[in-house]
């Protein structure tokens, strides 16, 4: 495909700027049929969407009214690059910028999602693909199309929350627990300070089952995982990782204070659940390994050390803590 020239670009921002240099890279010998430059530009705004231009030596901007709608501002309004790209989210203008100078400098294209937050404090999320402008070597102009993709971008998110989050607690998963602690990199680790371990088992969950239902042992559980969120709101992390098996994870480091802590949350977890007119008996047992260094830490050493101290908690009696021996 043969480079596109200053002119015939700026031909095709007769009405809707870059998107009628999209029909002249599509169709190079063919002239635009008239009134297609209205009818794309209608549709763009449909798919909210638009074009835009970008100036490299004076850095105007030349939009289409589908970028001045998926910004919030209004159409046809002056605006400067320094203040759209200050609605930028601070994440995304540090990538965008990023972005932007290694295609000037490469003379390439380039495609990115970008968080922006309106002046009317509305956060959307903009796909931005760029592509460079050169004459006689040089890049002189930006241009490209910009579309609104908060509903795919929010399905995304939700079903990401449906993977990591237990369907029946809420809590993390044991896929997430997996992956960000016992599979954790030292890099992660380091970004992923955790100074203790503590691992919870119902005791006795299978009699409530056996006895009421799965409605009513689902209920614990559900209890149970409200009341650990309660307890730890300075959780790095609390997820379900069994049946009726829970961890915390903490950043700072094991105290006596902690310990007296985690014995406050078995008194806790031993209350009565109330089901169906029914006060459901459970109690919990629970162990608790620490980290000698907070950054640099062993996962599967902490776990298996902090699940060899619940049991011993469960053979001793229950309803009871054990730490883990240093």
């Amino acid at each position: 495909m043969s480079p596109i020239s200053l002119a015939a670009a700026r031909n095709g921002l007769s009405r809707i700027r870059s998107l009628g240099a999209v029909l002249r890279r599509a169709f190079p010998a063919e002239p635009v049929p008239a009134g297609w430059g209205e009818l794309l530009e209608r549709g763009a705004i449909l798919a909210g969407a638009g074009a835009w231009e970008c100036d490299l030596d004076t850095n105007t901007l030349t939009w289409t009214d589908g970028i001045f709608d998926l910004f919030g501002l209004p159409r046809g309004a002056a605006i400067c690059r320094e203040d759209a790209v200050a609605l930028y989210s601070e994440e995304s203008r540090v990538e965008m910028e990023r972005l932007r100078a290694h295609a000037i400098e490469r003379q390439r294209s380039f495609s990115m999602d970008a968080k922006i937050l309106r002046p009317d404090g509305d956060q959307r999320w903009m796909r931005l693909t760029a592509g460079v402008l050169c004459r006689n070597g040089r890049p002189t102009h930006l241009y490209g199309l910009k579309q609104d993709v908060t509903q795919e971008r929010e399905a995304l998110e939700a079903l990401r929350k449906l993977a990591e989050q237990d369907a029946l607690t809420g809590l993390a998963s044991r896929s997430v627990f997996q992956s960000r602690f016992l599979n954790a990199s030292a890099a992660s680790r380091a970004a992923f300070p955790v100074g203790a371990l503590l691992l919870f088992d119902m005791d006795g969950f299978k009699q409530i089952n056996d006895k009421n239902g799965h409605a009513a042992g689902d209920a614990c559980l559900a209890a149970v995982a409200a009341r650990l969120a309660g307890w730890f709101p300075d959780a790095a992390m609390i997820a379900r990782i069994g049946g009726d098996e829970f961890a915390v994870l903490l950043h700072g480091p094991v105290e006596e204070q902690l310990s007296q802590r985690v014995v406050a949350c078995l008194s806790r977890l031993a209350h009565p659940i109330p089901w169906k007119g029914h006060l459901l008996e459970v109690s919990a047992s629970a162990g608790m390994a620490a980290s000698r260094d907070r950054r640099s830490y062993d996962p599967e050493g902490m776990f298996s050390a902090a699940d060899a101290a619940l049991y011993d908690a469960k053979r001793a009696g229950r309803n009871r803590m054990h730490l883990a021996a240093a």
